[in-house]
Order: structure tokens, then C-alpha cells, then sequence
């Protein structure tokens, strides 16, 4: 049997900064907290608590502070975290995946110039409401194509369309194809991840070939969660697993490949422990 693992897996630029930044942080005066996880992988989260990293979750939280750092997670935050931060007189050191204050400055750019804007992503996801907090006027939101195909624009009305860095490129084009065939005056601007879709594209090449998919990350990652989807439709036996400890196999004779894949919060060793264990137990 040959276990295979996907060739883009695990921490994408932008995790792997923004979790080095924390530990660079380390051992400096004054305590250190995070604005959210750092990253949503609950594994690095409970790792960097225990270094005494503590998460704050709501302005409330930083309202009670007086001293210490505070990091910005890599999904970005509202506007008014940053102002609110700067209020209390905190330090603030921004570890903000560079794709995602990317995308800030477009859409603060684009609705300044009075265009309405769209956002393909998800409304509840932290990185999507820190991109509409940038928005002059507030975004749309557009998660699937029915919403796409609701969607009504004024007329005359110029629309700027950009994307949560981790959602599907695929179900991005077609949203875009359903704004174009309804004739608005669209500036489309893909906002994914060039990382996101490498990671897709590999898991999805994978998993048409595989017997077994395995794939690892944060239960609350998005791009994880979105590989798990992929998988799912190229291979009917695929896992979702944040650990070993998830990972309950029985695997038939007649299985002859296994791929692994892991989300961009997914750190190697937890990828290689999953490999090693399949490879010696089956």
C-alpha cells in the first residue's frame, strides 16, 4: 500500500509568519496576547497558551488591558480593533497575512470611488468581516450561486467583486459568470490565495486517485474544511482529522493508496506523525 501525501500541504507564507511572530514575541517584557487564535489550528493555539501567549476574543477584552502586546491573528481584524488598540496605548504588531491586507486596501480604495462591493466568502468568517469593516459603505457578501443569482444591482451601478483569500476558485469564477451574464458593470479583482488554489488543485489530483483521503486541520479552518469538500466528491472514504487522535482506520486489503493532505494552519509535525502512523500500521 503507498501513502501519498499532496504535493502543497500544511502552513501556507502567511501562517507560517504570523505564527513565527509570536514566538519572536516571546521572552519580551510585558505580557503578550493575540487578537483571536493566531491561526485556526487549536493544536499551535493551546501550544503558544501554555508559552502564556493569551487570547483576547472582543473589544471588551482589550478595553482591560493597560500594558502589553498586541498581535494582530493572520485573518486581519476590523478597523476599530486597530483604532481601539492604539486608545489604550498598547503596542501593536500586525501579523496580518500580506494577501489579506491586500485585499483591505482594495476594497478601501474601490468603495471610495463609490463602487458597491461584493465579497465571495463566508459573512461569519473572521477574515470576511475584517474586509467589510474596510468598505466605505458596507459590502454584499455572497457565499453561494444561488445568493449570486438573487443579487440585484441599481442601474448604472459599478460593482468591484474580490474573494475571502481561502475560498473555491471554481464556485469564484462562476459567481463572476453569473454577475457577467446579467450585464453589470463588474471589476473583478481574484483575491484567492495563490496558495489556496495550489493546495486545492492538489488535493483534488489526489484524491481522484486515491482509495483513502486523509485530510488534516483546525476544525474551524476554512481552507481545511473546503479540501475536505474537494476531497470528498473525487473519493468517497475521506477523513477529516485535526490529530492522530482523530484518526480512526480500518482499512481493507484492497486499498492501495492513501493520500494525505492538510490545511495552510497545519503544522508538519502533525502531518508527519499521521504519515509515519499509516505508513508502519498499514
Amino acid at each position: 500500500m503507498e501513502v501519498r501525501l499532496a504535493g502543497k500541504a500544511g502552513f501556507c507564507f502567511g501562517v507560517k509568519r504570523a505564527v513565527d511572530t509570536v514566538y519572536e514575541r516571546l521572552g519580551k517584557k510585558g505580557p503578550i496576547y493575540t487578537y483571536g487564535p493566531i491561526i485556526h489550528n487549536e493544536e499551535v493555539v493551546k501550544e503558544l497558551e501554555q508559552k502564556g501567549v493569551q487570547v483576547l476574543h472582543t473589544a471588551e477584552d482589550i478595553k482591560g488591558l493597560r500594558e502589553g502586546t498586541v498581535i494582530i491573528r493572520s485573518h486581519g481584524v476590523t478597523r476599530p480593533v486597530y483604532e481601539l488598540i492604539e486608545k489604550q496605548g498598547l503596542q501593536c504588531v500586525d501579523a496580518t497575512c500580506p494577501f489579506v491586507k491586500r485585499i483591505h486596501g482594495i476594497v478601501e480604495k474601490e468603495s471610495g470611488e463609490g463602487k458597491r462591493i461584493v465579497i465571495a466568502g463566508n459573512a461569519s468568517h473572521p477574515e470576511v468581516e475584517g474586509i467589510v469593516s474596510w468598505c466605505k459603505n458596507g459590502a454584499d457578501v455572497i457565499e453561494n450561486l444561488e445568493e449570486a443569482e438573487k443579487f440585484l444591482a441599481g442601474e448604472g451601478e459599478n460593482i468591484c467583486i474580490v474573494a475571502q483569500t481561502t475560498f473555491n476558485n471554481n464556485k469564484f469564477q462562476d459567481i463572476v459568470e453569473i454577475f457577467k451574464k446579467k450585464g453589470y458593470n463588474v471589476n473583478v479583482v481574484n483575491t484567492i490565495c495563490n496558495a489556496t488554489q495550489e493546495r486545492q488543485s492538489a488535493a483534488e489530483e489526489l484524491a481522484a486517485a486515491a482509495d483513502v483521503m486523509i485530510v488534516i486541520g483546525g476544525k474551524h479552518s476554512s481552507n481545511t474544511r473546503k479540501l475536505y469538500d474537494i476531497c470528498c466528491k473525487e473519493c468517497a472514504h475521506t477523513y477529516f482529522i485535526q490529530t492522530l487522535d482523530d484518526l480512526h482506520l480500518e482499512l481493507p486489503k484492497s486499498v492501495r493508496l492513501v493520500g494525505i493532505t492538510a490545511g495552510a494552519s497545519t503544522p508538519n509535525n502533525i502531518i508527519e506523525e499521521v504519515q509515519n502512523y499509516v505508513r508502519i500500521n498499514f
